[in-house]
């Protein structure tokens, strides 16, 4: 039997309880997502459910969504989706989307249908570029880079939304897109939709809004009564948004969807060969095949949660989220960043070094996820974290006063790690930094 340690194709095939026991084994240093202990990643709604996803992924495990024709029922559950969530985020029948594979998708094929757009109306644009907030979501600038439209970073204000009036000067005869978060991945925060759409539409600009984090959870936490801003398509300008069914929708990863106003919007994603030797060839986004169990399981989670339960979930989920907050603000040294309106947060000190009070957390078994511009520390909640409030608060305060008592922890660990990268005055020499940190990684 061959050596399940050695990184090759063994000779002989290995038994697959052997296997699978080894697998499980190497779990062991993994995140503790299941009992609560990671704060990002991994969005759990109970044991029962991720049961029932798994049976419903299984159920279309080798179907592919490459060929909507050949496997209609994956075209039915896609374009379903689709309705649901354009319907969720107060869309009209004219919305029209397609699914992708997560949100960093969804925003490349958001990036990718404005530039293409751009090209056929606006040809007399050589250089696009698209205005964001500074805390628009990294794969914006990774869609920047992959398709040739320039970002320009907008400061924030003093609320930590984007500053409006920077954005609109910095609107010029380039722009083909502007972009607002709801809400943005560092912070929280539901960047001002209403105020970015009417600069797009007295521009005639595009507008994605970026609600691949809160677009399967703000809509709930509204009909609550918390006090949400509009943010979808009832906001004249938007015209597109992205949403992520597998983070507050429940789904299976990856599943998320990229939405417009209209089906004419839509056409510039889509990418057709037709003089392909191998047939003709019609891709709705970046992938070509496309994992059917992962259609089929998102469409599962929406019809089994129902809108009953996505209610009842975001309440316990802001429960939890309050009693955070107000754990955290009670803390002697810490700060919570901004007036978050929901589920995500950070949180910083001007007394203790954040990146060393991470570091104490690690040790204590809690997987904290570390910021920069400021420096802190950045929670997601969701239903599995609720009860571990009171534990994790102690662990909190215990590791402030540690790091208080000890300043000198802020010498190793991550925290001597980011305080350098955040230090350093070459850009340039923290991406290689992060290049070589990365080389190494995918190393045996």
């Amino acid at each position: 039997m061959g050596d399940i340690t050695e990184p090759r194709i063994p000779d002989t095939g290995i038994a697959p309880a052997d296997i699978l026991e080894h697998m499980r084994d190497m779990r062991a240093n993994d995140a503790d997502w299941h009992s609560g202990q990671t704060w990002s990643l991994v969005y759990h709604a109970g044991d029962e459910h991720a049961a029932f996803l798994k049976e419903a992924h299984g159920t279309f495990f080798s179907e592919n969504a490459l060929n909507p024709i050949a496997f209609p029922s994956l075209r039915r559950f896609e374009t379903e989706v689709v309705r649901m969530t354009a319907t969720m985020l107060n869309g009209d029948n004219n919305v029209a989307g397609t699914m992708t594979s997560g949100g960093s998708e969804s925003i490349l094929m958001a990036v990718k249908t404005y530039r293409d757009q751009a090209r056929q109306l606006h040809p007399e644009i050589r250089r696009p570029e698209m205005v964001l907030p500074v805390t628009a979501h990294a794969a914006f600038l990774k869609a920047g880079h992959y398709f040739g439209v320039e970002p320009v970073l907008v400061r924030l204000a003093d609320d930590l939304r984007v500053d409006v009036s920077a954005m609109r000067a910095e609107v010029g005869p380039n722009t083909i897109l502007l972009v607002g978060s709801a809400p943005n991945y560092p912070h929280g925060i539901i960047d001002p939709i209403e105020e970015i759409g009417a600069i797009a539409h007295r521009n005639d600009l595009g507008f994605h809004v970026d609600a691949c984090l809160g677009g399967f959870l703000l809509p709930w936490v509204e009909q609550l009564g918390h006090p949400i801003p509009p943010f979808d398509f009832r906001v004249p300008g938007v015209t597109s948004m992205s949403a992520d069914v597998h983070k507050y929708g429940f789904a299976a990863k990856g599943a998320s969807t990229i939405l417009y106003r209209d089906v004419s919007l839509r056409r510039y994603q889509f990418h057709v060969s037709t003089g392909w030797p191998g047939g003709i060839y019609a891709s709705p986004s970046m992938a070509g095949t496309r994992p059917g169990g992962t259609i089929a399981a998102a469409w599962a989670a929406l019809k089994r949660i129902g809108r009953d339960g996505y209610l009842e979930m975001a309440q316990g989920i802001m429960e939890t989220t309050a009693r955070l907050l107000d754990g955290i603000n009670r803390i002697p040294g810490l700060r919570i960043l901004g007036k978050p309106p929901a589920s995500v947060f950070a949180f910083a000190s001007d007394e203790v070094d954040i990146y060393a009070v991470g570091d104490a957390l690690d040790g204590r078994g809690w997987h904290m996820d570390r910021q920069i511009k400021p420096a802190s520390l950045h929670l997601m909640i969701t239903p599995v974290h609720a009860g571990l409030e009171d534990r994790f608060l102690d662990d909190l305060a215990a590791a402030v006063e540690e790091v208080r008592a000890n300043p000198e922890t802020s010498q190793g660990g991550q925290a001597a790690l980011y305080g350098m990268m955040t230090t350093l005055p070459d850009q340039g020499l923290v991406d290689e930094i992060v290049l070589q940190m990365l080389d190494n990684l995918y190393e045996l």
